[in-house]
């Protein structure tokens, strides 16, 4: 058969979600299920409707079902920890011929913090002279890349490290998905970045990324549970949620520095916002900056006591 006339099989899973849940759904969706997603942008009523395809290469039927399994269960458990209701999911099977390679007509370059922009890998760009570039596959890698935390946590991390007068800088990114916050870390200026993840699929993906991106002079990926970590670190980041961040407390206050750097995010405005700051306050953070975006917050935080 004709390669460029074969029809594809696409598992498409069409959900609506409460708006709170979009970043976290289309993370995983993307980072950790290699789906690709279309959101709409300009939708009617109060949930967000996301459309996610998964190639059925290979794909037998106890494969689809151990997949769509994997999807609702994490859509139950996010409605869960978010306090609202489980999204709408339904299944359908289609054939596409021309899908696979056309939604990548959406996905062009964009800054996504001051200095550093993400560019797809078939794209040719030309950079500005101090303009940073992480390539990649943003559609069935890593996602748009647009979503709120995302840019937060670079922008302070940015901040963070122009500022620092620290010429060996150290940074750990935990809960590391595609290695976005670490590779950016790295070409800020940060000379020593470690991303850790307990999903295999992601550790492989970020290993890809970082390698893609020439960062892994600088940058190791790891399954290697916080916990077990030893050496302390300059400054650490986690992009999660505040359930996962406030149990992960007495171990970011062990392996921050004196007067080194946490940068958190994850958070929603207003109530979650309000117990992370006083939670880590009370194991010897201050709170040095915090910055919103929609209805997301990240904060900046300085370890000012051991």
């Amino acid at each position: 058969m004709n390669d460029k006339t074969a029809t594809s099989l696409w598992l498409t899973a069409h959900i609506k979600i409460n708006p709170v849940l979009e970043e976290a759904v289309v993370d995983f969706l993307v980072g950790v299920m290699a789906g690709a997603v279309e959101q709409t942008v300009d939708y009617e009523g109060s949930d967000i409707p996301l459309t996610v395809y998964f190639e059925e290469k290979d794909m037998d039927e106890k494969s689809r079902l151990k997949l769509q399994n994997k999807l609702e269960k994490q859509l139950s458990t996010l409605a869960d920890i978010f306090q609202v209701n489980e999204p709408e999911i339904s299944w359908i099977r289609i054939e596409d011929q021309d899908w696979s390679s056309n939604w990548k007509e959406h996905f062009k370059p964009f800054t996504i913090t001051k200095g550093l922009t993400i560019v797809p890998t078939w794209e040719e760009y030309q950079p500005k002279d101090d303009e940073q570039v992480i390539t990649m596959d943003p559609g069935m890698a890593f996602g748009t890349g647009h979503h709120a935390t995302t840019s937060l946590s670079l922008d302070l991390l940015r901040q963070i490290i122009v500022n620092n007068d620290k010429k060996n800088l150290s940074v750990l990114d935990v809960g590391c998905g595609t290695g976005i916050l670490g590779m950016g870390a790295a070409l800020f200026g940060a000379t020593k970045v470690l991303g850790i993840d307990n999903d295999p699929e992601a550790v492989r993906v970020a290993t890809e990324n970082v390698e893609l991106n020439a960062c892994d002079s600088v940058m190791e990926i790891s399954l290697t549970p916080l916990t077990q970590l030893t050496q302390s670190f300059d400054c650490i980041v986690a992009n999660i949620i505040h359930d996962v961040l406030i149990s992960m407390i007495s171990d970011f206050q062990r392996l921050v520095t004196l007067n080194g750097s946490l940068v958190l995010s994850g958070i929603l405005h207003g109530k979650q916002e309000k117990n992370i700051i006083q939670r880590f306050e009370q194991y010897g953070f201050t709170l040095i900056k915090n910055k919103k975006k929609e209805e997301w917050v990240a904060l900046y935080f300085s370890k000012n006591s051991k």
